[in-house]
C-alpha cells in the first residue's frame, strides 16, 4: 500500500484545512516545492497534490508551486483540483503530472472522464469526496443525492487508474480514516481504491492496509505536517 503525502495548495503556500472549509486554512510551508522535496528525501513514492482554489474557481490557480513541484522533484505527482476539460488535462500531463484526478466532472460530465482515461490510459483518476455517503462537489461546497458506490461503478469500464475516496468529515480532522466506508468502496468496485481523510497515524494507516480490501494506498497530509505520522517510519511500517 503506497502512502501519498498530500500538499494542498491556497494562494501558493502548502496548507490543510479542517474538513475542506477554506477558511479554516493552516498554512505549514510557503515554499511548497521545498516541502515536496522534504517528502522525497524521506522517501516517498508518491505526492498527492491539490489546487484548493482550482477546485472552487474550476480552473487551475496554483498552477506555478504545481509546476515547480514537478520540476522539482523525481516521483510521480497526481493532482486535482480544478481540473475540468481536455485541454487542462492535456496540459498537465505535458508538463510531466503523472495523474490527473477528476472530480466534479466525474458527477457533472461523466464521458469527458471516460474520453479522458482513453486517451491517457493509466493517468486519470477520479476523486469522490463525501459527506455521509453523499458525494460533494466544486470544492466539497455543493452536496449531490448521488451515493459513492453508484458513482464508483459508473465508471468501472473506463479504465481510470484509481479511485481516492475522501471523507470530508474525517479530512484534517486527525480523528482517524472511515476504514469501514472506504473498505466497503474497495470490495465494490474492482479500480484500485485510495484511502483519503483523517489519516492521523501510523496505526490507521495499518488498519486500512489490513482491512480486507486490497487498497492502492493511503492520503496523509496535517498528520505528517504536524509530526503525529513520521513519514520515514510510516514507509518503512508500509513496506515490511
Amino acid at each position: 500500500m503506497i502512502l501519498y503525502p498530500a500538499i494542498d495548495l491556497k494562494d501558493g503556500n502548502a496548507v490543510r484545512l479542517l474538513r475542506g472549509e477554506m477558511d479554516k486554512a493552516t498554512v505549514f510551508n510557503e515554499d511548497p516545492a521545498a516541502q515536496a522535496r522534504a517528502f522525497v528525501e524521506a522517501g516517498c513514492e508518491w505526492l498527492h497534490l491539490v489546487d484548493l482554489n482550482g477546485a472552487f474557481a474550476g480552473e487551475p490557480v496554483n498552477a506555478a508551486p504545481v509546476e515547480a513541484i514537478l520540476k522539482a522533484c523525481d516521483v510521480p505527482a497526481q493532482l486535482g483540483g480544478g481540473i475540468r476539460d481536455m485541454a487542462t488535462i492535456e496540459t498537465w500531463i505535458d508538463k510531466g503530472l503523472a495523474r490527473v484526478i477528476l472530480g466534479t466532472v466525474a458527477v457533472e460530465n461523466p464521458d469527458l472522464v471516460r474520453e479522458a482515461a482513453k486517451a491517457f490510459p493509466g493517468k486519470v483518476a477520479v476523486g469522490i469526496d463525501a459527506r455521509n455517503g453523499l458525494v460533494a462537489t466544486k470544492g466539497w461546497a455543493e452536496e449531490t443525492d448521488v451515493q459513492v458506490t453508484d458513482l464508483a461503478r459508473r465508471f468501472e469500464d473506463a479504465g481510470v487508474a484509481a479511485i481516492i475516496y475522501t471523507d470530508i468529515n474525517r479530512d484534517g480532522a486527525m480523528q482517524g480514516p472511515n476504514v469501514e466506508a472506504t473498505a466497503e468502496l474497495a470490495k465494490s468496485v474492482d479500480i484500485p481504491v485510495i484511502a483519503s481523510g483523517g489519516v492521523s497515524s501510523i496505526a490507521d494507516l495499518i488498519a486500512l492496509r489490513d482491512c480486507g480490501a486490497a487498497l492502492n494506498g493511503a492520503i496523509s497530509g496535517r498528520a505528517l505536517y504536524d509530526g503525529a505520522i513520521d513519514l520515514k517510519e510510516a514507509l518503512t511500517t508500509l513496506r515490511g
